[in-house]
């Protein structure tokens, strides 16, 4: 298959910024994120997803919630164009949106439905004021999601679901229903999501990989299980990704 150039030249395209969020926020937003373009034809981004839910302002449009996406995505650029967006936690929307995460999951719902008084005109200022008038109480049960997925990001010893479920005190059945209650995708995706990043963080770092070392250092029982998942979940094998130097701006 023939690769577009411009996605090994995305600079020339896209301007991306990120910004953190004040400290009292901090425990809900993960950052806040901004992508300017301009295209003189069309482009199919490849978007490649992490367990957060995103709120999203578009020129011209209502805002948006997207749920998380449970594999990647293709979105169509086309002449300029601006979107700020949010990017929560994992695990803590479920008290903005009053019900199951994996409920949007893969879907995307007006803000409208979840935020009042959303702005017009969206910087960072502006959606903080409205993120902070619409705070909902506190839920012990969304600082545990939270808190599981941070050990996932942080121990690449977590591999498997009953590994996790051990080190945290819970069965596999339990995780299984927090994380539908306030992640949106099971504790086994965000596990292969996080382990994966392992990935492109190598690939980031330069030099020769070891496939099949790399993937037994992932858990993984051979190689070839490796790329499947990878191919899955970034929409290419391992090497033709890595030709993307692991700089793809809407891997967010």
């Amino acid at each position: 298959m023939t690769r577009d150039e411009r996605e090994l030249a995305w600079p020339r395209h896209q301007r991306m910024e990120f910004h953190q969020p004040s400290t009292d926020l901090a425990g809900l937003v993960a950052r806040y994120w901004v992508v300017e373009w301009r295209y003189d034809r069309p482009y199919r981004q490849l978007i490649v997803p992490y367990p957060n839910v995103h709120l999203s302002f578009v020129d011209g449009r209502p805002a948006e919630v997207h749920g998380v996406s449970s594999g990647h995505v293709f979105k169509e650029l086309d002449g300029t164009g601006r979107v700020f967006g949010v990017a929560f936690h994992p695990g803590v929307f479920r008290p903005f949106l009053g019900g199951p995460v994996q409920s949007i999951t893969d879907r995307s719902i007006p803000a409208a439905t979840v935020f009042d008084g959303l702005p017009g005109h969206p910087d960072v200022p502006a959606v903080e004021d409205v993120l902070r008038r619409n705070l909902p109480e506190p839920d012990p049960r969304a600082r545990q999601a939270a808190d599981v997925v941070n050990l996932i990001v942080e121990d690449p010893r977590m591999t498997r679901v009953d590994v996790l479920a051990d080190e945290v005190g819970s069965s596999v059945r339990q995780l299984q229903r927090l994380f539908a209650e306030h992640v949106g995708v099971g504790p086994k995706w965000v596990i292969r999501r996080y382990r994966l990043r392992e990935v492109t963080e190598r690939m980031e770092a330069g030099g020769r990989i070891d496939w099949a070392a790399l993937a037994a250092d992932l858990g993984y029982a051979d190689q070839p299980h490796f790329v499947r998942d990878f191919t899955a979940m970034f929409g290419e094998t391992p090497t033709r990704y890595a030709e993307r130097y692991a700089r793809l701006p809407a891997e967010r």
